[in-house]
């Protein structure tokens, strides 16, 4: 996209944010509610709705900041209610309620490298149609590419933390919670050293070549 103007970016890119960002929440509050816990759904959380998933800071200005100022995206959503004292196997679920947003991202990138290939397909006369939606389904391949391996981190309170603070004994999973109010604080540290591009671009290189050749685009 570099050929466009930062505005014309950022229009491209709002609606694969706004989709990905409400998937990957709703998908952790849908799989929670299957295996028993209600309260996302209670509470309205399991809805395409983008307002009720937004952070105005975290999911407006921040990325937002970071895009003009970077060209690198970095955010959060409001985080889905989950009370794994309700669920069925609480330390199996909790894993399973974590991998469902970074899997629901791997999805979007996978529609979004198919309606690349749709755009690809259609006509000079449809063009006005066609380049919008190539533009956007790079940017929801990059969008979910990122938000994906950036949840895998394991780290708390990012999805990757949640799944090894499942897969550890209790006691070594009580230790590894102590970490999570400083979570965020690691993650920025690492984004403003630069390493957090270091760590998470061949993942996002993986998942972006994964996408696209599924979608025949290789």
């Amino acid at each position: 996209m570099a050929e466009l103007t930062t505005i014309q970016a950022i229009t491209v890119l709002i609606l694969p944010v706004l989709f990905a960002i409400t998937v990957h929440e709703a998908a952790h509050g849908w799989v929670a509610r299957r295996l028993g816990d209600h309260t996302a759904s209670m509470l309205g959380r399991v809805t395409f709705n983008p307002l009720k998933h937004i952070d105005p800071v975290g999911t407006v200005a921040v990325p937002l900041l970071m895009y003009l100022f970077s060209g690198f995206l970095f955010g959060w959503a409001k985080p889905v209610p989950v009370d794994f004292r309700n669920l069925r196997n609480p330390r199996r679920d909790m894993a399973l309620v974590a991998i469902a947003g970074p899997g629901s991202n791997l999805l979007m990138a996978i529609g979004w490298a198919l309606a690349i290939k749709v755009g690809m397909l259609m006509g000079g006369e449809l063009r006005w149609v066609a380049l919008p939606l190539i533009y956007m389904g790079s940017a929801g391949i990059m969008i979910n590419s990122i938000l994906m391996v950036l949840n895998l981190l394991p780290i708390l309170p990012l999805d990757g933390g949640r799944v090894v603070a499942a897969l550890l004994p209790p006691p070594l999973a009580a230790r590894y919670a102590r970490m999570e109010p400083w979570g965020l604080i690691i993650v920025i540290g690492l984004l403003v050293s630069g390493l957090l591009g270091t760590l998470i671009q061949p993942g996002i290189d993986l998942v972006q070549w994964f996408a696209t050749s599924l979608a025949g685009l290789r």
